[in-house]
């Protein structure tokens, strides 16, 4: 069976997206696929699969896994590029559409150019609190924009320990489900600079809902000004606008390249023929020579 993709990115945030209106595509299996697809070396390479279906509660539907397989409820930069994707494909035939999500209906607008504005509607934060993370104190801002968010403030984001606290947040008793966190910091009364650790994909480089969560972090503590900021990610910019009960994210949703894919007959996870050393296991690809 094979099965018709396209890559896009917001920002560097890259998903591959299918298109499951106009083709067969094997939802029970879309885990396993998106960790086998996202691994890059083994396969395309991306931080997660996002699948285009028809909905219940809007007329299009987004299904979204990250790259180990895990369920997503929400990505900002993923509900944009899908909206560019459904207008491409013309499964919408406006500028302006809803998108149903696992965190609710979600309106997405194409501004012209490569812009896309995604409706996050409220967004949530709680006042900040410590936590003991990896031996060190941290002070985080819990948030959440249809998925969790731990926000926290740093004076050098690019000298931030964001593989080692990311992943040891994940692991922590706060977070039984992991959670995304943000690394902030500001540089301007509207301008943030943000890297953030995804839970299931590890550092990507940029995160739509963390952006939205970070902005209104950072109003609240008054390190920002406004209801506009612009925040500067490893991949791009992004603009959050609005009040945190009605927020929306702006910027680019751009196409990589189309392609297809066949469906994998093992569930066999990639690289499963590599040892611990880092090497192949020497006899188990030697069948291949002996048929």
């Amino acid at each position: 069976m094979r099965i018709a993709f396209r890559k896009m990115h917001g920002c560097g945030n890259d998903y591959l997206f299918v298109d499951a209106i106009t083709q067969p595509f094997p939802l029970e299996r879309a885990p396993e696929l998106a960790r086998v697809w996202s691994e890059r070396h083994f396969g395309v390479g991306a931080d997660g699969l996002i699948v285009l279906a028809r909905g219940e509660q809007a007329p299009l539907r987004m299904h979204m896994w990250n790259a180990d397989g895990s369920r997503g409820a929400m990505c900002g930069n993923g509900l944009r590029c899908l909206a560019r994707f459904a207008r491409d494909l013309g499964h919408a035939a406006s500028e302006r559409f809803v998108v149903e999500t696992d965190a609710g209906c979600r309106a997405v607008q194409l501004l012209g150019g490569d812009l896309v504005r995604a409706e996050l509607g409220a967004v949530r934060i709680e006042p900040k609190s410590r936590f003991e993370v990896d031996g060190a104190e941290l002070e985080l801002v819990r948030g959440s924009a249809g998925n969790p968010h731990a926000v926290l403030f740093v004076a050098d984001v690019g000298r931030a320990e964001v593989e080692r606290l990311g992943a040891a947040l994940q692991a922590h008793t706060a977070f039984p489900g992991g959670v995304n966190v943000e690394f902030v910091q500001p540089i301007g009364s509207d301008r943030l600079r943000q890297r953030t650790f995804e839970r299931g994909s590890g550092e990507t480089l940029a995160c739509g809902t963390g952006a939205a969560v970070a902005a209104i972090a950072a109003r609240a503590a008054g390190r920002v000004a406004g209801e506009a900021t612009f925040v500067e990610l490893r991949g791009g910019v992004l603009r959050v606008v609005g009040e945190a009960s009605a927020l929306a994210i702006e910027g680019p949703a751009r196409s990589v390249c189309d392609g297809v894919l066949e469906l994998p007959m093992a569930s066999s996870p990639p690289g499963a023929l590599a040892s611990r050393s880092g090497f192949a296991h020497p006899l188990a690809e030697e069948s291949l020579w002996n048929t």
